[in-house]
């Protein structure tokens, strides 16, 4: 307590430096919780549920496959006995209309065993039963349960909105709301911390599978054995390893395999079906599509904040050397009067310890702003990313753990300058220069932060090209003047088989509106994330290797190419004479026919598959050629891609989007009125949502924005540190050496030549720090190349830019304290010694 005290005492007489080294401490150790604490909650926190580490979850032998079919569940659901329970779950977004207002919800269709095998009660009311979900609905109807934060939203909170039951005493109880049109009686509220099973998505509504049956009608998919969408886990029995449910799956798999066979896959497929293992992986953490994108980045993040945080203690370790200097000739007094170097140690430590723990109390506050912008940088509109932030042990403990190292990095290098020096030398010093010789702690601390900043500029500048490579790629469409309007034709009362009338209806009644210059629809949007992949081969052409055989396919309705502005290279555009009776036709893009054609002209020729979409039909001809155009997402190479017309398509049942192109000049979110009231027109229960096609592209350009904006803002800072430090040490070595300086231009030395002696120290700093800096970035670099698009990791222009922006922030940083060094006064400085 008594070092303590004297350290507050000390740092409050010197209040500049003690504020410039707590705002420095609480940059370095915010930035660090705050990736840290996304990384936590994405990838380390378990789920909010009783006893999460034995939760398991379902998945192939190879862990490519992780969804499963509703067949497929059912029958696990019915062997649950082998585990301590089971559940099974899919994500959804439905249509909530509320007090005559039409909006989306996240949804989760939920088995009647999911809040009870996770052990997640109800706040109010009551969770689903195994009769909630039953086909139709159970004893209650169609019955919801929805979050704490939906009821906050959505209801007030308030227990009395519709009434109150005697028996639950709740508001929202017994309430009923729309979704897809179909009534449901909320009966539970869960509990606010209680987000679901799928981390980085928070649920609104959660109805039983069952009730698919009510909602979807005949178009339900639980009888169907090729729609995978649901997520199977268990809850191993007490006692109940890993590998024994294994076990215990793998034993009942051949039957599970044989009562779910789908119909309509070739017999290798259904080789393949029977015989892929069922395998348990651990689920305790939850379920998450975020995992896989973003765990590379944030390790990347953390490392990033990790050398941002190195160079900001170098920084503080060279201000508080500075001071402790400047204090050298109190601490030999004090040894002189006896007190040891390690008393002298322990009060520096407690100083460097006062200001860590500052900069950590401030590093939370930062931490907990800067966490909630990124995640709101790293959501989009469609897909808002949800994520538990709040304070735990891990994030406190990573917080005082960079505390501590913090204060004893800076601190150790601290105490070690400034009680190297005999206390006789300390005292003879004082009134004259420091040799060289005592500045090495100092320059060696800054060749550390001149190193540490280039591998950062570096990163920055790789990811701010990669960036830059995928923001001007040529995706081969123009997406600026482009609207897409989802059309949810499932909410609508017209029969499936006559939804391709509709279609094509909507599509009439837009093309006359003003602003519109062509309007087409398709099953798959560009950049969405969404494929329909198939096997193909070319009637006439030697069959291509299983591993090439795949081709993407869309279903296009006439001028959607125009709309989205892909060239037509040869032959014809679907016309409107393309109907389910007329001859099957399709387009090819250039990359279909290197592949299957080995660049022959493709017009004419006929294309067929014999699964899926295809299957027992005839083969269709081609008749155009476009350009290649991005399918799924950017990064991917152009996929060959076969495009089918939408008005021959077998099956009515996929969602449709429709696609406007405005006119020239205009903005497509302006024509969002006036298309709601045309299609309105047309059918008033479609529920439409809109989106312009530059937004959905911006939107796949989420984690490379992300990283080269952080990246380039901590590299940025850590330049700001590497020249502040440098800045520092020479301009303090300059104040030492004034009597040096001032007897060298008294004995003729010109102010150039000063200049030049300052500078060249400077030069030297510099040069080691980007010398041994780039070796490290050289050798890094290959680490980041998952990362980057578009620029080789190791490239030596970039790295050579670097360098020159070093050097350049060395030279501004020194030139100062050089030109003040030439300023001064031999007459003055000789009487001052």
């Amino acid at each position: 307590m008594h070092e303590l005290r004297d350290a507050f005492r000390a740092l409050r007489a010197t209040p500049l430096v003690s504020a410039v080294a707590v705002l420095s401490l609480g940059l370095g150790i915010g930035a660090n919780t705050a990736i840290f604490s996304i990384a936590n909650s994405l990838l380390l926190r378990a789920l909010p549920v009783r006893e999460p580490e034995r939760l398991v979850r379902l998945t192939s032998g190879d862990e490519r496959l992780w969804s499963w079919t509703n067949p497929i569940w059912e029958q696990i659901r019915d062997r649950s006995d082998l585990f301590d329970g089971a559940l099974a779950w899919g994500t959804a977004r439905f249509d909530l209309a509320q007090g005559g207002q039409t909006d989306l919800v996240n949804g989760i269709w939920a088995s009647g065993s999911y809040f009870g095998v996770l052990g997640v009660p109800a706040i109010l009311g009551r969770t689903f039963t195994e009769a909630d979900d039953a086909r139709g609905g159970g004893p209650d109807g169609p019955v919801a349960v929805i979050s704490y934060g939906f009821w906050q939203r959505r209801f007030g909170g308030r227990a009395d909105v519709i009434g109150r039951s005697l028996s639950l005493r709740a508001d929202v109880i017994g309430r009923s709301l729309s979704l897809n049109r179909t009534a449901y009686t909320i009966v539970g509220v869960t509990p606010p911390e209680f987000f679901g099973t799928d981390v980085g998505r928070s649920f609104d509504v959660a109805v039983p599978i069952g009730s698919e049956t009510v909602m979807r009608g005949p178009e339900h998919r639980l009888d169907q054995r090729s729609f995978w969408w649901l997520s199977v886990m268990a809850r191993l029995k007490s006692g109940q390893s890993l590998e024994a449910a294994t076990a215990a799956v793998r034993a009942v798999q051949l039957q599970v395999r044989e009562a779910t066979l789908p119909g309509d896959w070739s017999a290798e497929g259904l080789a393949g079906y029977l015989s892929d293992p069922f395998t348990f992986r651990p689920a305790g953490t939850g379920n998450s599509g975020l995992r896989a994108r973003y765990q590379r980045p944030l390790v990347t993040l953390m490392v990033v904040v990790g050398l941002v945080l190195l160079i900001a203690c170098a920084n503080i370790a060279n201000l508080l050397l500075a001071r402790a200097t400047a204090r050298r000739h109190e601490l030999s007094v004090r040894q002189a009067l006896g007190a040891s170097k390690l008393r002298l140690a322990r009060q520096l430590l407690a100083e460097s310890l006062l200001l860590s723990g500052c900069g950590a109390t401030l590093g939370l506050l930062f931490a907990a702003g800067g966490s909630r912008l990124l995640v709101r940088q790293l959501s989009t509109s469609a897909n808002p990313v949800f994520l538990d932030l709040s304070l735990d042990w891990r994030v406190l403990g990573l917080t005082a753990a960079a505390a501590v190292g913090t204060a004893l990095l800076f601190g150790t290098a601290t105490a070690f300058g400034a009680t190297r020096v005999p206390p006789i030398d300390a005292l003879k010093e004082q009134g004259r220069g420091v040799a060289g010789g005592r500045m090495s702690v100092s320059g060696s601390l800054v060749v550390a932060q001149v190193a540490l900043s280039l591998v950062l500029v570096v990163s920055a500048a790789l990811f701010v090209r990669t960036f830059a490579s995928l923001a001007t790629l040529d995706l081969g469409f123009h997406p600026d003047p482009v609207l897409v309007v989802n059309l949810g034709a499932q909410q609508s009362a017209v029969e499936p088989a006559e939804r391709l009338q509709l279609y094509q209806r909507v599509r009439q009644a837009i093309l006359p509106l003003a602003g519109v210059a062509s309007a087409g629809a398709s099953v798959v949007t560009p950049v969405s994330g969404s494929t329909w992949q198939y096997s193909v081969e070319v009637v006439g052409e030697p069959a291509v290797s299983d591993d090439r055989r795949g081709v993407y396919v869309n279903l296009v309705s006439p001028a959607w190419f125009a709309t989205y502005g892909t060239a037509l290279l040869a032959g014809r555009d679907f016309e409107d004479r393309d109907v389910a009776r007329a001859p099957r036709v399709a387009i090819v893009n250039e990359t279909f026919v290197r592949r299957y054609l080995q660049g022959a002209n493709p017009i004419g020729r006929r294309v067929r598959e014999s699964g899926g979409l295809l299957r027992d039909r005839p083969p269709a001809e081609i008749v155009g050629l476009v350009a290649d155009a991005v399918y799924r997402n950017l990064r991917d190479p152009v996929p060959p891609t076969l495009y089918l017309a939408l008005a021959q398509m077998t099956d009515p049942s996929p969602g449709v989007s429709l696609s406007i192109r405005s006119a020239a000049g205009g903005s497509p979110a302006l024509l969002t009125r006036s298309v709601t009231d045309a299609i309105g027109q047309v059918d008033r229960d479609l529920t439409l949502t809109f989106r312009p096609l530059a937004d959905q592209v911006n939107a796949a350009l989420t984690q490379e924005r992300v990283l080269a904006m952080l990246s380039g803002f901590f590299g940025g800072l850590a330049l700001l540190l590497a020249g502040l430090g440098l800045y520092g040490v020479t301009a303090y070595a300059v104040h030492r050496r004034r009597g040096e300086l001032g007897i060298r231009m008294a004995l003729g030395a010109p102010p150039g030549g000063v200049v030049r002696l300052v500078l060249h120290r400077v030069s030297v700093l510099v040069g080691a720090g980007v010398l041994f800096g780039g070796l490290a970035a050289w050798w890094a670099a290959p680490l980041l190349s998952a990362l980057l698009y578009g620029v080789d990791p190791r490239d030596p222009w970039t790295l050579a830019l670097a360098a020159l922006v070093l050097a350049a922030s060395g030279a501004l940083a020194g030139w100062a304290p050089a030109r003040r060094a030439a300023q001064i006064d031999p007459v003055d400085t000789l009487r001052e010694g």
